[in-house]
């Protein structure tokens, strides 16, 4: 599991909070999860589902009665994600503000991330651990 102590995963903004939450109430269901998956022109896409239990090594991130639930393989990709929940006159749904996304597609259903060394070492604050040497 990847996080760092003291600091959420994701946030929500005030209108995701409240979709969230109105949908979990709504189906009588755990939380939302969000993973990432390959597809799409750019390569990946995010990937979201409302399920009725953690499993074991899901990140959960809790705010004002919404849950979050976080998919092992996405943790990297998707710390420090803001998720909004934007209302337009054609559509409706999801937005995910992620500082880890190096390019996206056009129609904005597929992204691509950052190399994992680029965002271990950003999520690290730039610091490399280097492995001690033994003599």
């Amino acid at each position: 599991m990847f996080s760092i102590p003291g600091k959420n995963a994701v946030s929500m903004t005030d209108k995701a909070v409240a979709q969230i939450r109105k949908l979990m109430e709504r189906d009588g269901r755990h939380g939302l999860k969000i993973g990432i998956k390959k597809g799409g022109c750019a390569g990946m896409e995010y990937t979201m589902d409302y399920v009725d239990a953690a499993e074991p090594n899901d990140e959960v991130v809790e705010q004002d009665g919404a849950r979050v639930l976080i998919a092992p393989m996405a943790q990297m990709f998707l710390f420090g994600t803001e998720i909004d929940y934007e209302i337009g006159l054609l559509e409706s749904g999801f937005k995910f503000n992620n500082p880890n996304v190096e390019d996206a597609c056009g129609c904005g259903e597929s992204i691509k991330f950052k190399g994992v060394e680029e965002l271990a070492a950003e999520q690290n604050n730039g610091l490399t651990v280097q492995p001690p040497k033994l003599t």
